[in-house]
């Protein structure tokens, strides 16, 4: 038993890491799994790496609180009236979340829609190997193209609805592929028209509050097992864990891109995915499924 709450912890840690840096939490997962097993069923396995995620947002949701919260008159420069109720709420927040809810659109409608054949189907070690390289590829090229070019967004309030629904269709391809990584498609996305590095980042931060709710929800939703108390111990663990790590991380990453470009990633990425290919090779992964995580 104490043995399962240490796998708890170190899922915990990958996961804080993984799902804020482009570097897929999947590919990181499916390695870890062969070598560290928790003693559940593998459908609470499968709802255990979504649910762990949650402790991830948590870290968002403190670390980015005065740029979400919509609501107070404390340095509201854009009230919805000056008057009355209107004034303690903040216009440009509701519409930046207006925007997120836009975004949230096409992952949402295929999750909805194709979550249990994308499951059966495309959780595989061959196309988590793939989509690490070719989105590794991705972002070295596209970092290459647009190294000389000025950024024509600069901040999150700049975006536009235009770009809130590219944004959302980048994020189609961590929902349809696993390996492509959430951060890692809608990053890379932003970053090729025009958005600069620090904003792409945030807004894939704030676009995954709603994003990861939605999917562990629908997780547990469709869970129909039992949970003892040990699992939810097991979860416990798992999330304040991710939430602990993700806010060390979450801090790093923009203190990173200020003066960096993400094609070191680009690169790990490449390493990673050709590492899955040949640890599947010779047998050692790609005997189960992969859970749902991106």
């Amino acid at each position: 038993m104490i043995w399962d709450y240490f796998v708890a912890l170190i899922f915990g840690i990958v996961e804080g890491i993984t799902e804020w840096l482009p570097v897929s939490s999947t590919g990181h997962m499916i390695i870890l799994n062969e070598f560290l097993k928790l003693n559940v069923s593998p459908e609470f396995y499968d709802l255990y790496l979504v649910v762990i995620q949650l402790g991830a947002i948590m870290a968002v949701i403190v670390i980015f609180w005065k740029d979400i919260w919509p609501f107070g008159v404390k340095n509201n420069q854009h009230p919805f009236a000056k008057e009355g109720i209107g004034r303690y709420i903040m216009k440009d927040k509701i519409i930046m979340w207006l925007k997120i809810a836009l975004a949230c659109v096409p992952a949402a409608i295929v999750g909805v829609l194709f979550d249990d054949w994308l499951d059966e189907h495309l959780y595989n070690y061959v196309v988590v190997a793939i989509a690490l390289i070719v989105f590794g590829v991705a972002f070295i090229v596209v970092e290459r193209i647009m190294k000389d070019r000025t950024p024509v967004v600069k901040t999150v309030n700049q975006l536009n609805w235009g770009h809130a629904l590219a944004i959302g269709l980048f994020q189609l391809f961590a929902a349809v592929f696993p390996g492509a990584s959430r951060s890692g498609s809608t990053i890379v996305g932003s970053i090729a028209i025009g958005i600069k590095r620090e904003a792409a980042a945030k807004f894939t931060f704030f676009l995954a509050i709603p994003v990861m709710l939605g999917a562990s929800l629908l997780k547990v939703l469709k869970y129909d097992g039992d949970v003892t108390g040990h699992e939810i111990g097991l979860l416990a663990v798992g999330m304040v864990t991710a939430f602990g790590v993700s806010l060390l991380i979450i801090n790093r990453l923009m203190a990173f891109i200020r003066k960096h470009s993400f094609t070191v990633f680009g690169w790990y990425r490449i390493g990673l995915g050709i590492l899955v290919l040949i640890l599947g090779a010779v047998g050692i992964i790609g005997g189960g499924t992969i859970a749902g995580a991106a």
